[in-house]
């Protein structure tokens, strides 16, 4: 595992894990179930791991809170099939694969639940 885990919180932690697979490639290493929902759970891509859990009945995900704070930047090897991939799996598209100045080659999605996603590819 990387040193920096982030650790994300859903309201509905088995539809995230379910999305988090099918849309952005990450694989479930654990589920934690108690209370009929998902306490804690952790998905893998490639070394790193993002975890995720639901953190009480007085939270709001950034859908229903109406923004974000935050957002998680994950490089990958080819960042055309990634977007690919996830927008074939429904993700909300915020901006497709554009080169930057800095040299990265990057797109922005944001989850079912309003977590925002960039994922990039070095292209200097």
């Amino acid at each position: 595992m990387g040193r920096i885990a982030p650790y994300l919180y859903y309201e509905d932690g088995a539809a995230a894990l379910d999305f988090l697979t099918r849309a952005f490639g990450f694989e479930e290493t654990m589920r934690m179930e108690g209370e009929g929902r998902i306490q804690h759970a952790e998905a893998r891509l490639g070394d790193d791991v993002v975890m995720l859990g639901w953190p009480g009945a007085e939270y709001r995900s950034p859908r229903s809170a109406g923004h974000s704070s935050a957002a998680v930047h994950v490089y990958v090897d080819d960042v055309d099939a990634h977007f690919e991939r996830a927008k074939a799996a429904g993700a909300e598209i915020v901006m497709e694969p554009t080169d930057q100045e800095y040299g990265d080659r990057r797109y922005d999605a944001k989850d079912p639940e309003g977590h925002f996603w960039s994922f990039a590819t070095e292209i200097d």
